[in-house]
């Protein structure tokens, strides 16, 4: 059951947002395989059809680093209880990022963490690269020792964190979800499974997001 704060929302909801979340992301680059196959289905030029297909391959790429994310980081892969490898988790990130204007510092020490923290992780991950319309670095840092610990640092020359992405991450939006916020309020629910917070500290070039 979510603990919402006295948010008006049940787990239908919530789920249906979620969902919206991963159709919107996965819209554009499953767009592109379709106009990709159109080319191919109606062109002759070879130089086109080569295009094509070359925005066919990188497109199903991205469709498929989008949706090995969404399955872990949104959704309930693996049983209870169960440990995911960070190095592999490193190599989702980095398809998730590839190609576009976010480069990934991946630092993380080699560890097997429990599902969730390995979410929430992959989570904070996102929200940095979020930050960045412009593009820049997320840096990935981890604790070692038995207990799981992280920072994930946004740099960019223009960074965008607004005063409600700060609210949503800590459980109090100040209006209605919608199926952008709901990635936020996704993260706050998987501190509050783990009882732990997730600090978020901004300055002009640079946000950070730890937790331990």
């Amino acid at each position: 059951m979510l603990n919402t704060k006295g948010l008006d929302m049940n787990d239908l909801d919530f789920a249906a947002l979620l969902v919206s979340r991963v159709c919107h992301d996965l819209v554009s680059p499953v767009g592109a395989v379709v106009n990709g196959l159109e080319v191919l289905e109606d062109e002759t030029d070879l130089a086109m059809r080569a295009d094509a297909l070359k925005l066919i391959a990188v497109s199903a790429e991205q469709a498929a680093a989008r949706l090995q994310f969404a399955r872990i980081a949104f959704g309930a892969a693996g049983s209870a209880g169960a440990e995911l490898d960070l190095s592999e988790i490193g190599r989702i990130m980095a398809g998730l990022l590839k190609g576009g204007k976010v480069e990934l510092l991946w630092q993380a020490h080699a560890a097997n963490w429990p599902k969730d923290w390995a979410k929430l992780l992959m989570n904070a991950v996102l929200s940095a690269a979020d930050c960045l319309p412009r593009g820049g670095r997320v840096t990935v840092d981890t604790t070692e020792g038995a207990k799981p610990g992280f920072r994930v640092i946004a740099t960019g020359t223009t960074i965008k964190f607004t005063s409600e992405t700060e609210r949503t991450l800590q459980g109090e939006p100040a209006g209605a979800l919608d199926g952008r916020s709901i990635q936020s309020y996704l993260t706050y629910q998987l501190t509050k499974t783990l009882n732990t917070k997730l600090q978020v500290t901004a300055a002009p070039n640079e946000v950070c997001f730890a937790a331990s």
